[in-house]
């Protein structure tokens, strides 16, 4: 699971179709948690482009970690337009 999304690096360099991945999920507490949103060129993760701290609630009783951390994403202004892939 991934977002795509077209974005700006760092530089002002618009990335077009962007791909948004959730990485390093770490559970700080039965409630909340923390991630890594890194975003790539393209899906082949090979040329990453931005690096982003985040985290959210955690529900122990709702979906995976990773399922969870995408849905807040998507709650985000940044990325609210994102589309799943």
């Amino acid at each position: 699971m991934a977002l795509k999304k077209t974005s700006q690096t760092a530089f002002g360099i618009e990335v077009a179709d962007a791909y948004h991945r959730v990485e390093g999920v770490r559970l700080s507490s039965k409630t909340s948690m923390s991630f890594q949103v890194r975003s790539y060129k393209d899906n082949s993760g090979l040329l990453h482009f931005a690096d982003a701290a985040a985290g959210c609630a955690y529900d122990i009783n709702g979906e995976n970690p990773i399922k969870q951390a995408y849905v807040h994403l998507k709650t985000t202004p940044e990325f609210a337009d994102a589309q799943d892939c």
